[in-house]
């Protein structure tokens, strides 16, 4: 079997959904000359959330990680969509991971390990990014975690 991105996400038994629509006045993905920049990514699978709350109060940190990976999967189907095929991702540039949390959490790094190591697994090499993990007291729909990507094309 070919070492291809959909042979790996089929290897994880991840089916890539629908590209989710927008939720407010604001386009899924942009694309910038060879840059794809997808809006924020929330841990929906089949158009609900798979989780709610602060991470630190309602959530702990796997619970967090597992969200965190459910919006990597909303973020390659973005990306599905705007390429029409994710081979033609040349690397993946930077994430930034959003983590509704309690004041006192300090491990939003560990929860963003959750989309990180997904995106890795999935893209391989192509996959080793830049990151930002930030707190943050809510997030739309009082969804735990939030995560928006910046792509190179091939």
């Amino acid at each position: 079997m070919a070492d291809t991105i959909k042979n790996r996400l089929a290897a994880l038994g991840v089916t890539l959904p629908a590209a989710p629509a927008p939720a407010a006045n604001y386009v899924p993905f942009a694309q910038s000359g060879k840059l794809i920049l997808t809006s924020g990514q929330l841990p929906l699978d089949q158009g609900k959330l798979v989780a709610t709350g602060l991470l630190g109060r309602e959530l702990d940190v796997a619970a967090g990680k597992e969200a965190a990976k459910y919006c990597a999967i909303n973020v390659l189907a973005q990306l599905q969509a705007a390429t029409g095929d994710l081979e033609k991702i040349a690397r993946l540039v930077k994430i930034t991971v959003f983590v509704a949390s309690t004041p006192d959490f300090t491990e939003q790094h560990l929860v963003a390990n959750g989309a990180s190591d997904f995106l890795v697994e999935v893209l391989g090499e192509a996959g080793k990014h830049a990151r930002a993990a930030v707190g943050t007291a809510s997030l739309p729909l009082n969804a735990p975690v939030e995560v928006e990507a910046i792509s190179e094309l091939a």
